[in-house]
């Protein structure tokens, strides 16, 4: 081992790894790694590829698992074409050595994801023919082993799987630690088979957190033991979730490096609640925002919120918070009075729920993330902790931030997928840090979201509606901004763009054309994947 490392030292110190130098042609990897140098040899790679592991977490099951998931990936299809003729031993790459330094298994926000990849031939210059992965963690090994599998292309003339322009020296990192998809599960139920696709499709991209927007106004899902007449809010007994299947969703969601953060969004956007808990709402005129006199509606918010405790172990806890219409708490006569009694007016009462829930969820140990009308309208009543959710347009998170919040960018302009008309280069664009300058400023902004909410979407075309243009935010939010900005950064992120689109379709995932007026929209006419 020794005797690699020290190999490896020295080969890459040798090379110039400033993305701005790299002359080659397009590099068609996606999100585009920090620093890289390619050459221009051509491996074969072993169909019978084989696992070697090595450091104090090289021996953990999520490795193993994601290895062989994605030998099945590069080798998808390669049966039914032909197994490479050439003998045993014949192969340049026959191995994938990983080495993950730390035993430790937590996801945390802000986990090292970094990573080296090394893939060289095994010559009488070079002691290694094989693909090297070193990470800290066994996240940072996933994103290499993305990577590595993104190399991979199968040449149909030869019937080999070849890694092209190598040998290939990558040290990558992400620019972001949040890197998120919001998946709307209220406006219309996704089995957990299409969630658990989404999942896997955001690891392609190397995003990292699933925002599942489990409930809202039309529909609550989900089983809560401790209220079990929630769901009856569910659209039928056959879209629901039970505790089980959350659980699944967490799990499956780990072995692939990504969070999911839960969303509870109060007090408005909470009408399916009073199906099975009719005192919480105001009145049968006024099914939200949530009685706000009520001890009960506390009690159940807690009791949602320490049931959800059980399940979701990631440190943010999405409690809403927008869109919230006061003026039925005012025509409520009990309402009324209580805010009377209180001294309080209706916008009070607003500010008095969210910090009250976020009171709540902070003694459960969550740190509370609200969208950004909590703090467009009580900015210095907000606890210290919270995270501002921007979503209404630009301009929030250098707000936020300046008064020492932190915040994740969301402008609906730029980053809502149901916004069909935003085409892929002013998704691609659009960047967490506009206008914040300041650099101590800028680690407060966490990073970003794209957010698919669900009224146009369903299991037939949530994934053409989410693909491709996450993509494009995806890379924004983990290479470089100088790699992928200026002048010519869209001229070759585009042959990317359409390149990782037809990766995903390779692997079963219905993405989209790239360049269609309308996303989502069918291709216009006969044509390659490569040019749609």
């Amino acid at each position: 081992m020794k005797t690699l490392l020290l190999f490896l030292f020295v080969f890459s110190s040798t090379l110039c790894f400033s993305q701005a130098k790299v002359k080659a042609p397009v590099t068609y990897l996606w999100p585009l790694p920090a620093e890289y140098t390619s050459g221009n040899e051509t491996l074969s790679v072993d169909p019978a590829l084989s696992l070697v592991v090595g450091g104090n977490g090289g021996g953990s099951g999520i490795i193993r698992v994601a290895f062989d998931r994605y030998k099945a990936i590069i080798f998808n299809g390669v049966s039914r074409i032909g197994r490479m003729k050439q003998k045993k031993g014949s192969y340049d790459i026959s191995k994938v050595r990983v080495v993950v330094q730390s035993a430790s298994e937590d996801l945390n926000l802000g986990v090292d994801e970094s990573y080296t990849l090394f893939v060289l031939r095994k010559d009488g210059k070079a002691i290694v023919g094989e693909a090297t992965i070193e990470a800290n963690t066994v996240y940072g090994a996933l994103r290499g082993l993305e990577t590595f599998s993104q190399l991979c292309a199968f040449n149909y003339d030869t019937k080999s799987m070849q890694v092209h322009k190598a040998p290939w020296n990558i040290r990558d990192k992400p620019r972001f630690a949040y890197r998120g998809l919001l998946l709307d599960t209220s406006r219309h139920y996704l089995p957990i088979d299409v969630i658990k696709q989404v999942i896997e499709s955001m690891s392609y991209a190397k995003l990292n957190v699933l925002h599942w927007h489990v409930i809202d106004k039309e529909s609550f899902p989900l089983e809560v033991p401790t209220f079990p007449k929630l769901w009856k809010g569910s659209y039928s007994q056959w879209e629901r979730y039970t505790v089980e299947d959350a659980y699944e969703v967490v799990n499956f969601a780990k072995t692939r490096g990504i969070n999911v953060m839960a969303e509870v969004d109060v007090p408005g956007h909470a009408e399916s609640w009073g199906t099975g808990y009719p005192d919480l709402w105001p009145s049968s005129s006024c099914t939200q925002p949530l009685d706000v006199s009520k001890n009960f509606t506390f009690d159940v918010l807690s009791g949602i919120l320490t049931d959800l405790r059980k399940i979701f172990p990631f440190e943010l806890f999405h409690l809403g918070g927008d869109e919230v219409n006061t003026t039925c708490w005012e025509d409520t006569p009990h309402v009324n009075k209580w805010l009377e009694q209180q001294n309080m007016t209706a916008k009070g009462a607003y500010q008095y729920f969210v910090l009250k829930a976020q009171e709540i969820a902070i003694s459960k140990n969550w740190t509370p993330v609200n969208w950004e009308e909590t703090f467009n309208t009580f900015p210095t009543k907000l606890n210290p902790k919270t995270v501002v959710h921007n979503w209404l347009g630009g301009g929030v998170c250098p707000k936020a931030v300046d008064q020492g919040f932190r915040c994740i960018f969301s402008n609906q302009g730029v980053w809502y997928l149901d916004h069909l008309d935003v085409p892929w280069d002013v998704t691609y664009n659009a960047d967490p840090l506009e206008g914040i300058h300041d650099s101590s400023k800028q680690k407060l902004v966490l990073g970003g979201e794209v957010c698919m909410w669900g009224e146009t979407a369903d299991p037939s075309n949530v994934q053409q509606t989410i693909w491709p243009r996450a993509a494009a935010a995806a890379e924004r939010l983990w290479s470089t901004k100088e790699s992928t900005t200026g002048k010519s950064s869209n001229k070759t992120a585009l042959p990317r763009l359409h390149y990782f689109r037809c990766l995903l379709n390779r692997r079963g995932v219905q993405a989209a054309p790239v360049e269609n007026f309308y996303a989502r929209s069918a291709p216009t006419g006969a044509g390659s994947c490569y040019v749609q």
